[in-house]
């Protein structure tokens, strides 16, 4: 899958977190996130604990709390959603700092914001500590449709060209004393998203022509096979296998 990409979510590290194969991490979040959902929005006490699994999962990759928060913030257009739902669930109403508010509404919130908060965090985990070949191949060993794998690999590899092209289009504009200030400018940038895309696809043909005439068949070679020992499976399993107790605690005690 040709060289390693670095971005912006990961933080180099040589943690135990880190050491785990990227197929088992995969895994691991995948399971966990399940869980989580999976647990009724009536056990408070329950995500607390998720947040502490989480939080003891950063320690170990030596995370620092404030690149997690940082990255969190990903996630505020589905607290603003939360925090409207009050308001527009019917149902029975309370009284919350002198406003007017609806129970469902409020379960409703703390659902999407304790788990879709808990979701995110342990994306972010996942990305932090997994380089984004590492990802892929861990995609691969896990059986993902290899045309799926291929298109993540295809937009990671040339995202930053198409993101590129854009830039001198735009130094291009402002070459010619062009600024967008206002509607009457949507047109000159709606021409420019038309000449990105034509590019683009231009670019993709000549890739892929160039690929075909080097003996490409429809699927990747694996340069790396991952593989990873019992060991690292309970090791990543250990976060999910936690999160399913504390599950089943509160079904049980609900």
């Amino acid at each position: 899958m040709g060289a390693g990409h670095a971005h912006k979510l990961y933080r180099r590290g040589n943690s135990p977190v880190h050491a785990l194969p990227p197929h088992t991490k995969l895994a691991a979040v995948l399971a966990f996130v399940v869980v989580v959902v999976s647990t009724p929005r009536e056990a408070v006490w329950a995500f607390a604990l998720y947040a502490v699994l989480l939080a003891a999962v950063a320690a170990s990759a030596r995370i620092p709390a404030g690149f997690l928060l940082r990255r969190l913030l990903i996630e505020i257009p589905f607290v603003a959603f939360a925090f409207l739902m009050p308001f527009v669930v019917p149902g029975e109403q309370t009284e919350l700092l002198g406003i007017s508010v609806s129970v469902p509404g409020l379960w409703g919130a703390w659902n999407v914001l304790a788990k879709g908060t808990l979701g995110v965090a342990a994306s972010v985990l996942l990305a932090a500590t997994t380089e984004l070949r590492e990802l892929l191949l861990g995609l691969q060993r896990l059986r993902l449709p290899p045309l799926l794998v291929q298109i993540a690999s295809f937009m990671i590899r040339y995202g930053d060209v198409i993101t590129d092209e854009m830039r001198r289009m735009s130094i291009a504009r402002r070459s010619r004393g062009f600024e967008a200030k206002g509607v009457r400018h949507w047109g000159v940038l709606a021409k420019s998203a038309g000449a990105l895309f034509i590019r683009s696809y231009e670019r993709g043909e000549r890739v892929h022509l160039a690929m075909v005439s080097r003996g490409y068949a429809g699927s990747m070679p694996v340069i790396d096979e991952v593989t990873a020992t019992p060991a690292q499976w309970a090791r990543a399993a250990a976060l999910p296998a936690a999160a399913l107790v504390i599950c089943l605690l509160g079904w049980t005690l609900r």
